[in-house]
C-alpha cells in the first residue's frame, strides 16, 4: 500500500499528526508527505499512490491536490480537523453571501470545498461530537471516528494508526472493479466460463502465471457480486492456484442504494417447464437492472439444450425485447464468453450496448 499525505505547510498540530501516521506505519506501507502543492504534485508523480490523505480544509491547495489526486485515478480520504465545525461552516457561508466582500472568490471556496468533501471517499473526524456536526451538513455518508491521540489519552498511537490503516484498507477493497487491470478482467471472464460449463476445454489455458493476477481485487468483485461460488468453481475447473481469501469478512464502502444481488429465480419465480418463458423473464428482469450475477445465469441457461431459438425469437418480438436481448448478448459475449452458436439472436455493439456495460461497471461505484 503506497499512502501520499497532504497538509498544510502552516500548521504544526497537523504535521505533527502525520509523523505520527507515517511513523507508525513505516513497516506496513510506503509513506509520502508533502505540504507544498508543487512538491504534491511532483511526489503524486512519482510514487502513484493508492491512497491520497488530505488534512484539513478551505485553503485552495488542499482542493487543488484533491482534484489531482482524483484525475489520476487515485482514491481520496480527508481529514477535516475540526475545520468543517458549524460555526466555521456558518462563518465560511456567511462570507460567500456577504455583498460587501469578494463573494465570487468566497463563493468559489465554499462550492469547492463542498466539492472536495463530497468527493472523498472516506472522511476521518476525530470524535462523536465532530462527527454529528458533520453529519448535519449532509455532505458525505462515508464517515469514520478515529480519536486523535494528540489530543486524547483514550487512543495510543499504534492503535491510531492501526485504524486509520483499516480505513484506508476499506478505501482500497471497495469497488474493486474500478482498479482492475485488463488482464485480470479477462482471467475474471475465463473464471466465469469454466464455472459455468464446469469443463476446462471450453476455456483453453490461462496466459498468465497466477502470481500475476491480482486475486484479491477478483475475489472481493466476485464477493460484491454474490458469484463467489460460480469463481471458485471456475478457479478449481482451471486449476488455478488462487490465493485463499475469505472475503465474507472483508469490509468496504458502497454505494447508498447497493443491494447485494439475488439469484434470478428469487425475483422471476422458478423454472416452469417452458425454457422460452423463463429466459424471457430472465432478461425482462435483468433489463430493469443488469448485473453480473444475472448475466452469468442466463448465461447458464442459454447453453442448456432445450432452448427453442424460434420460440424465444418470437417472444422476444412480441415484448419489443429483441433489441435489448441483441445488446445483452454481446455483453454476455464480453462477461461470460458466450459464443454465438448458444446466442438466440446476434449480438449487437451499439450505444445502448455501452449503455448497459456502463450500468454493469457502475454498480459497485460509490
Amino acid at each position: 500500500m503506497k499512502i501520499l499525505h497532504f497538509y498544510p505547510k502552516s500548521d504544526q498540530m497537523i504535521a505533527q499528526y502525520v509523523g505520527i501516521l507515517a511513523d507508525g506505519m513505516r513497516n506496513s506501507a510506503e509513506v509520502e508527505r508533502a505540504n507544498a502543492i508543487s512538491q504534491f504534485k511532483q511526489r503524486l508523480r512519482e510514487t502513484h499512490p493508492d491512497i491520497v490523505h488530505i488534512h484539513g480544509c478551505w485553503q485552495f491547495a488542499m482542493n487543488q491536490a484533491a482534484a489531482m489526486a482524483r484525475k489520476a485515478g487515485v482514491r481520496v480520504v480527508l481529514s477535516p480537523h475540526g475545520q468543517l465545525a458549524p460555526w466555521i461552516v456558518k462563518e465560511k457561508s456567511a462570507i460567500a453571501g456577504d455583498t460587501k466582500s469578494p463573494t465570487a472568490i468566497a463563493g468559489r471556496s465554499e462550492y469547492l470545498q463542498r466539492r472536495t468533501v463530497e468527493r472523498a471517499y472516506a472522511i476521518i473526524v476525530f470524535g462523536k461530537m465532530e462527527k454529528q456536526s458533520f453529519e448535519n451538513l449532509g455532505w458525505n455518508p462515508r464517515v469514520e471516528v478515529i480519536s486523535n491521540t494528540i489530543i486524547t489519552n483514550s487512543i495510543s498511537p499504534q492503535e491510531m494508526c492501526s485504524q486509520v490503516f483499516r480505513i484506508y484498507q476499506k478505501v482500497i477493497d471497495s469497488n474493486v472493479l474500478e482498479q482492475m487491470s485488463e488482464k485480470d478482467e479477462e482471467v475474471l471472464a475465463a473464471i466465469i466460463k469454466a464455472g459455468i460449463t464446469g469443463d476446462r476445454r471450453w476455456v483453453g489455458n490461462i496466459p498468465y502465471p497466477a502470481e500475476d493476477i491480482d486475486w484479491r481485487r477478483i475475489l472481493i468483485y466476485a464477493e460484491h457480486q454474490n458469484i463467489r461460488n460460480y469463481v471458485d468453481y471456475g478457479i478449481s475447473i482451471l486449476g488455478l492456484q488462487a490465493d485463499n481469501i475469505d472475503t465474507s469478512k472483508i469490509i468496504a464502502y458502497f454505494p447508498e442504494k447497493y443491494q447485494r444481488p439475488r439469484p434470478l429465480k428469487e425475483l422471476t419465480g422458478a423454472y416452469k417447464g417452458d425454457e422460452a418463458d423463463y429466459l424471457l423473464r430472465m432478461i425482462r428482469q435483468i433489463q430493469t437492472a443488469p448485473c453480473l450475477l444475472h448475466l452469468i445465469e442466463l448465461s447458464r441457461e442459454l447453453r442448456r439444450d432445450n432452448v427453442d431459438d424460434d420460440k424465444l425469437q418470437e417472444l422476444l418480438e412480441e415484448k419489443h425485447l429483441t433489441t435489448y436481448a441483441s445488446r445483452l448478448m454481446q455483453i454476455l459475449a464480453e462477461q461470460t464468453l458466450l459464443e454465438e452458436g448458444y446466442m438466440p439472436i446476434p449480438p449487437t455493439d451499439d450505444r445502448g450496448t455501452r449503455q448497459i456495460r456502463n450500468l454493469i461497471a457502475n454498480h459497485l461505484k460509490i
